[in-house]
């Protein structure tokens, strides 16, 4: 039925409504939705749709192809979310950053191709499983059946992790280079009271403390350790091990407090992993010195707490045992051999004589005995740092007070060559022996004092291994306060500021080097120099440069005084002097010559950059501004540090 004229012009105004064109009254927003669904023949409670609209059966593209929010992710797994926490820290999946966040930025995004790796892997269906034991067991403590309860407890499904490392650690190198947290993590829990009833178990705790013992037992044994801080959080160590620099943090030896402000369901996981790859890591390094893992230790030192001595003890023992013993099993694999293949034998054995007496030479004396030497040195290759370690406390013994931290000094004195015993029960010598070098101790007063020992505090131990010198112990004797306890991690060349405590252990160290004497070449006038001392190694950069500007000053004003001199001699007065100087020649000499030499090179190093930053992007010009304020800052911290340094001088001398 055609429609008439009225009820087009109908239509019409409801289409002008529905377009807000409409002159006597304005619409409201509700009204004209309300308006534009009548027309379009909607339901008032149909939604509208989102403003990225995807039809169905289209593909998705960008950010929503490439991850997806935790929330779909344990959706898609069919897992709890501890389940999938566990998961993703056991496998190394960590959340990512997509550049835009299509679902919300208050949400937490991974991978779509991590969930796609984690959904294969065969440790889900172990937590499954699991999980569904758990339901039995909660089920039958519910209907109290005590024995079914019993039986279902002791089996419980089990996993190990030994797939997993070899999946994210093809390389032994790869698990070093990933060892800084699993140490860290290790040391902090095996400091960690051990307690029954508390949230963490107590054989989870003596574990850790065995890693860490075994650890360290290495770290000796091999003169690996490089570097110690003592610090607030706790102790800093630095090792090198096969060419792989570690760095771990120890807490202090205090009481530890559990607090409920950390997740240690989430500690616990990590922990899980580490301890089984710190496994890993110490059956290899111990094998590679021919030491059997896991050590068997002395029952008695480990009754008496001394389980890291035990450890040095079975290492030292064991590293001198197994090469003796392969020598032998290898003699009779040779024996059985040579049983079977006594033809080729023979053959074989005057090939290589012949080879030998063309190799070594006939008449000169010692050369077999060189030839040995040569492979001896050959297969023992050790480079300097490690010869360092091994000779800075050779034929040294130290004894430990009660009060000093034991354990430290324990791992740290043998790794660099020194014999150390302590107060108490297990003990290799007593206090009392004529021996002892150094005694530690952390007291003001002492009951009793032997002359022929120094008497120091513990932070001369740190200080000598860090400079690798001897430091005399003057400074540190016992009631003094000690010079101030500088990080070894901190390059001051770099910052811009060296300490004056820096500058004394650099010239000590260049004593012990014998590097202050001048080299045989150098004259008088190369000593004083600035550029000649750096080369030589005696002093730094920084004050290399500082005593060059103060050598420039000197010049300058020896420069005006000789000047001065001539014109008196030649009998010009001091007012003629001023009469024929030119208004704009008001500075002094040293000005005009500053001005002279330093103006222009700076303005043209100015005009550098600034030719340079005009054909830079946009982004790199940022980039170079960012690091142009990162150094002016430094400069600034370095000036203020120096003002510091000023008014404490002040302060002292007044």
């Amino acid at each position: 039925m055609r429609a008439g004229p009225r009820e087009k012009r109908k239509d019409k105004k409801k289409i002008l409504v529905c377009r807000g064109h409409t002159a006597h009254t304005e619409l409201r927003p509700d009204r004209s939705l309300s308006l534009f669904r009548s027309y379009l023949h909607l339901p008032q409670s149909a939604t509208m749709p989102p403003k990225h609209y995807r039809p169905p059966g289209k593909k998705k593209e960008g950010n929503a192809a490439k991850y997806i929010t935790r929330t779909k992710a344990t959706r898609h797994l069919q897992v709890s979310l501890n389940t999938f926490r566990n998961l993703c820290i056991l496998k190394g999946i960590y959340p990512r950053v997509p550049k835009k966040k299509f679902e919300g930025n208050h949400k937490t995004y991974y991978g779509i191709k991590d969930m796609t790796y984690l959904a294969h892997e065969p440790l889900l269906d172990t937590f499954r499983q699991i999980r569904a034991h758990e339901k039995k067991i909660k089920k039958a403590k519910a209907r109290k059946n005590k024995e079914r309860e019993e039986r279902l407890c002791n089996r419980m499904p089990t996993y190990k992790l030994d797939r997993l490392i070899l999946e994210r650690y093809p390389t032994f190198v790869d698990a070093l280079r990933d060892l800084d947290d699993c140490l860290t993590m290790v040391h902090l829990f095996a400091s960690l009271p051990a307690v029954e009833g508390e949230r963490i178990q107590v054989k989870r705790i003596h574990n850790c403390r065995r890693l860490s013992h075994e650890w360290q037992a290495y770290i000796s044994r091999t003169h690996s350790l490089r570097k110690t801080f003592i610090s607030v959080k706790g102790i800093y160590y630095q090792a090198e091990v096969q060419g792989q620099k570690i760095t771990w943090l120890t807490p202090h030896a205090l009481q530890q407090v559990l607090t409920d402000d950390v997740d240690f369901n989430i500690m616990l996981t990590f922990l899980e992993f580490y301890e089984t790859l710190l496994k890993f890591v110490n059956f290899k390094l111990y094998h590679s010195i021919n030491v059997k893992y896991p050590p068997i230790l002395d029952p008695r030192l480990e009754a008496l707490a001394a389980e890291l001595y035990a450890l040095f003890r079975y290492v030292a023992t064991g590293s001198a045992r197994r090469p003796a013993e392969s020598k032998f099993v290898a003699s009779i694999e040779e024996k059985k051999d040579s049983n079977e293949k006594m033809d080729t034998a023979e053959s074989q054995s005057d090939l290589r004589l012949a080879q030998l007496q063309h190799q070594l030479p006939s008449n000169e004396p010692g050369a077999l005995m060189q030839l040995l030497e040569d492979s001896n040195n050959a297969d023992d290759e050790v480079d300097q740092d490690t010869i360092e370690c091994k000779t800075l406390f050779k034929n040294l013994k130290f004894f430990l007070s009660r009060e000093v931290p034991r354990e430290a000094l324990l791992f740290i004195i043998p790794a660099f060559g020194g014999v150390v015993s302590w107060e108490g029960e297990g003990a290799p010598f007593e206090e009392t022996d004529e021996d002892i070098a150094y005694q530690i101790v952390d007291r003001p007063t002492q009951g009793h004092k032997f002359l022929s020992r120094h008497y120091v505090q513990p932070q001369w131990v740190f200080d000598c291994v860090n400079s690798r010198i001897i430091i005399p112990a003057d400074e540190y004797m016992v009631g003094m306060v000690p010079p101030p306890h500088l990080s070894p991690f901190v390059d001051n060349e770099a910052e811009g500021y060296v300490p004056e405590y820096a500058e004394a252990i650099k010239q000590l160290q260049a004593a012990a080097k014998k590097n202050v004497m001048p080299l045989p070449d150098l004259d008088d006038q190369d000593l004083t120099d600035p550029q000649n001392l750096l080369a030589e190694g005696v002093m730094d950069r920084t004050h290399a440069n500082e005593a060059a500007e103060e050598r420039r000053k000197l010049q300058l004003l020896e420069k005006q005084y000789h000047d001065e001199l001539k014109m008196e001699m030649s009998g010009i007065t001091y007012s003629a002097t001023l009469s024929n100087k030119k208004p704009d020649n008001t500075g002094s000499d040293e000005m005009q010559h500053k001005d002279e030499v330093m103006v222009p090179v700076s303005t043209e190093k100015d005009d550098e950059d600034d030719r340079a930053k005009l054909y830079m992007s946009r982004k790199k010009r940022g980039l170079y501004e960012a690091i142009e304020i990162s150094n002016q800052r430094k400069k600034d911290k370095v000036a203020l540090l120096k003002e510091r340094k000023r008014k404490a001088a002040a302060s002292k001398s007044g």
